[in-house]
């Protein structure tokens, strides 16, 4: 008798087709905890839904991977994921994210390809914004546009302080022993 048997693991890809929306309440609420958004009033909240993308991701279902097209924005409505970059074959772990937090907003500034891989811990419910959709919206909306990217450009501004203040702790640690 073959002991040789079948896993099947789950997939999104089917899902994601035949998906059903994120409740817009929920979304809203995400959204407006956001720092780009925070000063968007009701209208354009509800403008912006409009060019969000509900995405479910399985538990152990990758989201992007390292040197990916950058193409989108990703906001954890529900679940985890996993930062990881890979570097000579191992593997470094970034960051932990939940609901509320977002990746990949480097996509919307610069189109560049993807740092890092996302991977989804749990089952996780996603915002998607795509680049040429925030474009479009920008363009409708210029003033609420400049105000996304001041948001983003800000975030991304702080990360990279964060980033030499660590740089230079750690230096300052190795130089010191």
């Amino acid at each position: 008798m073959d002991n040789n048997t079948t896993v099947i693991s789950k997939s999104s890809f089917w899902t994601n087709l035949f998906k059903s929306p994120t409740e817009n309440s929920e979304l809203e609420e995400v959204l407006i905890s956001m720092p780009p958004f925070q000063t968007f009033n009701s209208k354009f909240i509800k403008l912006l839904t409009k060019i969000v993308h509900n995405r479910l991701y399985a538990a152990n279902e990758y989201i992007f991977f390292q040197n990916d097209p950058g193409i989108a924005l990703y906001i954890i409505i529900k679940g985890e994921v996993l930062i990881t970059q890979d570097e000579n074959g191992d593997r470094f772990d970034l960051a932990l994210l939940s609901r509320g937090d977002f990746f990949g907003e480097l996509a919307l500034i610069d189109g560049a390809r993807r740092s890092a891989s996302a991977l989804a811990l749990k089952e996780s419910q996603l915002a998607v914004i795509f680049r040429p959709d925030l474009d479009e919206f920008v363009e409708s909306h210029p003033k609420e546009g400049v105000n996304i990217l001041k948001g983003f450009s800000t975030i991304v501004a702080t990360r990279l302080r964060n980033l030499n203040q660590d740089y230079f702790a750690l230096y300052h640690k190795t130089k010191n022993k």
